[in-house]
């Protein structure tokens, strides 16, 4: 079997198939990349039995077919200095020995038998379905990854809850001390249903999805997910449970609503933070007469800072304290010029949403407040 791939196509496409690989798995196998050629197409599979991603590359020229496997680092490692270039791979189908020439050189080395791989895991025949554009599946994953949690006892919390209803898809995930929610009123579905996407996975397609415009096709059952996006199609486990009542936790009566810059409170408290207590990183916000200050104190060190922003707010006098880092977490991940900061006193959680949100989306994340000293 002989065929000729571009070099950067092919490396592009590995390095996304690497991030599915777990180098201590107990499986040989699962330590290579699966090649396929079918109808003048090279067809490339990753798993670690969990999660499996497929990419799909065209060929220049085709010459018989079948399948072998590579391991992926030696494929990775050979192509990692290679500039843009056509380069031809010979696969002996009896020995798997692979010879891969390029413009300046060549070199040689021995793959594995295809048979040993793994069958990906199926979808059940009753499938659920639904189509939405990649930009929208990005904004939603890349806005709620950073919440989810790493809870052993809870494992739904570990992954991103997709809420889908007749009116629109909603898009959670929550550690127990931060929440977002991400509604956006575009997309629809035939029938209410859900699935929580395990965090691993939607890692991956966050990176995916970067490079995609085109749309997105989810296919799903009670225990697994499969979605195609371009040449790329992930197939994975989901998290079986059910999903807290998130709308239940979230405050809807925060009276005291502070407008601020974004990026001026990001860089208020990058820069207080470097004098906030390294163990609880608590951070204080004073609110009056429209300012708002930004304080930390590390009592161990004797350290301290203080930042004045100005801001829109009216309200009562108010002292409210926040672990900086998520805070940090929740600006860097909002997009808008301003955020509105909703807030009913020190003991509850405050909300903050973008002053200006995107035509059909509601985002909202939720941060719960820490107890101050004074």
């Amino acid at each position: 079997m002989r065929f000729q791939v571009s070099s950067t196509a092919l490396y592009a496409r590995l390095q996304a198939l690497n991030r599915v690989i777990n180098t201590k798995s107990t499986l040989n196998i699962l330590e290579c990349i699966l090649f396929e050629t079918e109808e003048n197409q090279l067809k490339m599979t990753a798993s670690d039995s969990e999660t499996t991603l497929v990419a799909k590359l065209a060929l220049d020229d085709l010459q018989g077919g079948g399948r072998f496997a590579i391991k992926a680092a030696t494929i990775i490692n050979s192509l990692k200095e290679l500039y843009e270039q056509p380069i031809t791979l010979d696969v002996n189908e009896e020995t798997f020995e692979v010879k891969m020439y390029y413009q300046n050189g060549k070199s040689s080395f021995v793959g594995q038998s295809a048979d040993e791989y793994p069958l990906p895991m199926g979808i059940a025949d009753e499938v659920q379905s639904i189509e939405l554009s990649s930009s929208i599946l990005a904004n939603g994953i890349s806005r709620a990854l950073f919440a989810t949690a790493d809870d052993e006892l809870r494992p739904v919390m570990n992954g991103i809850y997709f809420d889908i209803t007749e009116e629109n898809i909603t898009f959670v995930a929550s550690d127990g001390h931060k929440l977002v929610r991400d509604r956006n009123n575009t997309v629809k579905s035939s029938q209410s249903t859900s699935f929580i996407l395990p965090k691993k996975p939607a890692k991956m397609l966050k990176d995916i999805l970067a490079k995609s415009e085109g749309e997105a096709v989810i296919r799903f059952d009670e225990k697994n997910a499969e979605i195609k996006i371009d040449d790329y199609t992930l197939a994975c486990r989901l998290i079986v449970g059910r999903y807290p009542n998130y709308n239940s936790v979230i405050p809807t009566d925060n009276p005291f609503h502070v407008t601020v810059d974004r990026e001026a409170m990001i860089g208020a408290l990058r820069r207080t933070m470097v004098f906030a207590s390294t163990s609880t990183s608590l951070t204080k916000l004073s609110m009056e007469n429209n300012s708002l200050t930004i304080s930390t104190q590390d009592i161990d060190y004797s350290t301290s800072a203080e930042e004045h922003i100005l801001c829109d707010y009216t309200g009562n006098n108010m002292k409210i304290g926040f672990k900086g880092t998520f805070l940090l977490d929740i600006l860097n991940t909002m997009e808008s010029t301003n955020i509105i900061l909703q807030l009913a006193d020190p003991s509850r959680a405050g909300v903050i949403v973008p002053a200006e949100q995107d035509e059909g989306e509601d985002l909202l994340m939720l941060l719960m407040p820490m107890m101050l000293n004074d």
